[in-house]
């Protein structure tokens, strides 16, 4: 379908890519993945025709359309939401209007046989599959129900674009996208304002899509449910793995480790030949031989070691000082802003050594109820305390608005350091991969990414014992995060965390507060606990929903709400309760395993590991199988 070929960007004497190529197909699922900088985005922007390459070119299907999401863009203006949602079907008209004119040349011409008749039909038939596709329901009901699957409520719909933050802004943006069906979808983070619920829905919604799906991700929950193929560039070259991306991540150390294995079998054996070369080489009965060898190593394809980019955070928070038993507790708590309560009547009580997660959609009071914690917010109602000797460590969501852009970024931790530890600022940088000459740059001129991990580094200043971190890995990596949330886990402290990473939260949290329509509630145990028990009650809302609509429809009068659940039904949501509980259980074996895999021990069988991960990874497929099946099923029930 689209076909990328020796695509090469250059910057002064530095390939960012170099002769880059690959394929495209119809229906393909890739992530491209690569660490911060690598050329992802760039990448993007050249396949959809937005920036040119140094050399190389892409080719693409006449009339092939591409839809792409990046990470920055302008938004709408002037608008409702639903307004501008509903700009996505501008061009239904135009393929409307082209339907009728193919069908009347069509029906004037006799020429049945030559190309240009086969070639009228087959646009005809593109375009009317298009149709077909937008024609399932009525534009708006489709628009509606996108905007309701990335978040939005229904009163919202009729609110001027400009009321909502860059993040609601961006979804619309990305609900546009979804609606007009493009045959290619470029994704550049889209998870990366969306909250936990929206992205389990935007999985369902590109797991059915009909075209082909390039996204970029830092969520490697969200890449493993959603692709199939995962595209590397790693310094400017291009691996291609026809598999998600954890099973990319045990072949690509097998390949490496076989590649090392084959590189040194060769240069011993050269390392021979050449030893032998030498002793023999003026030796009269030996000649035949030394000739026969120089020449053999003339013609040896010699094996090569790809390049790799071993650069990563080395984080370890520092023993934090004991705390009293209750952390932080808030009684009737309401908190907002003047004109506004964002949430009222909360009861919270975090203990020393939890590990909490504030979940919810985005403006339901997250990073407010953050604040007040950090006492930045002074609350509208009720008490709060923080516990004895409590010391508090902030990381903002933004941290542009937070770090002083005239100071570089050894100055950012120098002004604040006091006591023995202005010894260690050189090291405590380089652990968040600030060497050399980086440590004097701007704060202004640095990447999301890295002021993310400054941010970070000055938490590492003082030993706090209560740890609120918003958003702490939206500009992460994927083994930024690995590694950040090993160091978490280990962390001794109380830890409050506002993610919507799942991958990030699993196994490192215990107890999540959620936060929906002004409410604060609190769930148990872990992340997919919760979501379990949320994908249950959004199954049997949606089945009292369907049964109130039908009985209306029938009396032609509200009816009041009952459960139409089936028995078979029952038994099929709790098999897939069990299901999900199965496959989760089997994930974190993985996950186990993946850090065996990437820190083995002296004496680690890692032979034995990849065939445990391995049968792992079949085993969660025929899980998932079943999984699917029973989902499509549960929906004709």
């Amino acid at each position: 379908m689209i076909s990328i070929d020796a695509i090469t960007v250059a910057f002064g004497g530095y390939n960012l890519l170099d002769s880059v190529s690959f394929h495209i197909s119809e229906r393909d699922r890739i992530g491209l993945v690569g660490r911060n900088g690598a050329g992802k985005s760039t990448l993007m922007k050249i396949i959809c025709g937005q920036q040119k390459p140094t050399s190389g070119h892409i080719d693409k299907p006449a009339r092939h359309t591409i839809g792409y999401l990046p990470q920055i863009m302008e938004h709408g203006k002037g608008r409702s939401v639903i307004e501008e949602t509903m700009t996505a079907f501008e061009d239904t008209a135009a393929l409307e209007r082209e339907a009728e004119a193919l069908g009347r040349e069509l029906s004037l011409r006799e020429d049945y046989e030559s190309e240009e008749y086969m070639s009228l039909i087959s646009r005809l038939n593109e375009v009317n599959d298009r149709l077909a596709i937008e024609g399932s329901e009525p534009p708006r009901v489709r628009a509606e129900k996108t905007l309701r699957g990335l978040g939005f409520k229904d009163g919202e719909f009729d609110r001027a674009m400009e009321t909502f933050s860059q993040g609601w802004n961006m979804r619309v943006e990305l609900a546009k996208i979804l609606l007009k069906t493009p045959d290619l979808l470029l994704l550049d983070e889209p998870t990366n304002h969306l909250d936990i619920e929206s992205i389990e829905w935007l999985e369902g919604y590109l797991k059915t899509y009909p075209g082909a799906i390039m996204l970029v991700s830092h969520d490697r929950r969200f890449l493993d449910n959603v692709t199939n193929r995962t595209v590397e560039i790693l310094l400017g070259h291009v691996h291609d793995y026809k598999v998600s991306y954890t099973s990319y991540v045990t072949l690509r150390q097998e390949r490496m480790a076989t590649q090392i294995a084959a590189y040194e079998n060769q240069r011993k054996m050269i390392e021979k030949t050449e030893d032998f070369i030498a002793r023999f080489r003026f030796k009269p009965t030996k000649s035949n031989q030394v000739q026969s060898r120089i020449k053999a190593l003339e013609k040896l394809d010699r094996i090569e070691i790809d390049e790799t980019d071993n650069a990563r955070l080395t984080v370890k928070f520092p023993p934090s000082p004991r705390s009293g038993d209750v952390a932080f507790k808030a009684s009737g708590l309401s908190a907002g802003y003047p004109g506004k309560v964002v949430f009222k009547n909360a009861d919270i009580e975090i203990k020393r050594g939890e590990k909490v997660a504030l979940i919810g959609r985005n403006g339901e009071g997250k990073t407010t109820l953050m604040r007040v914690i950090m006492g930045e917010l002074q609350p509208l109602g009720g008490e709060v305390r923080l516990g004895h000797n409590v010391s508090t460590g902030y990381f903002a969501q933004n941290q542009e608005d937070v770090l002083d852009k005239s100071l570089t970024v050894f100055s950012t931790l120098d002004n604040i350091a006091v006591g023995d530890i202005r010894t260690r600022l050189r090291d405590i940088l380089a652990q968040f991969l600030f060497k050399g000459e980086d440590i004097d740059k701007k704060v202004s001129v640095l990447s999301g990414g890295e002021r993310a991990r400054l941010g970070m580094a000055k938490l590492m200043l003082q030993p706090h014992n209560l740890l609120a971190l918003d958003e702490p890995t939206n500009h992460m990596d994927i083994k930024s995060k690995d590694i950040l949330k090993q160091a978490l886990s280990a962390y001794d402290g109380t830890l409050v965390v506002v993610s919507h990473d799942r991958d990030f939260l699993s196994g490192l949290v215990d107890k999540l507060y959620e936060f929906r329509d002004g409410r604060v509630m609190e769930h148990l145990g872990g992340v997919d606990d919760f979501l379990d028990k949320r994908r249950l009650e959004t199954l049997q809302e949606l089945e009292r929903h369907e049964a109130v609509k039908k009985q209306e429809t029938k009396a032609g009068k509200p009816a009041p709400v009952r459960s139409a659940i089936s028995k078979e039904k029952k038994k099929a949501l709790s098999r897939i309760a069990f299901l999900e509980k199965e496959i989760s259980e089997r994930e974190k074996k993985m996950k186990k395993i993946e850090q065996q895999l990437e820190s083995p021990h002296e004496g680690a069988d890692i032979m034995e590991l990849t065939r445990d991960y391995l049968n792992l990874r079949r085993d969660i497929d025929s899980l998932t199988g079943e999984w699917e099946s029973l989902m499509e099923n549960v929906d004709n029930m």
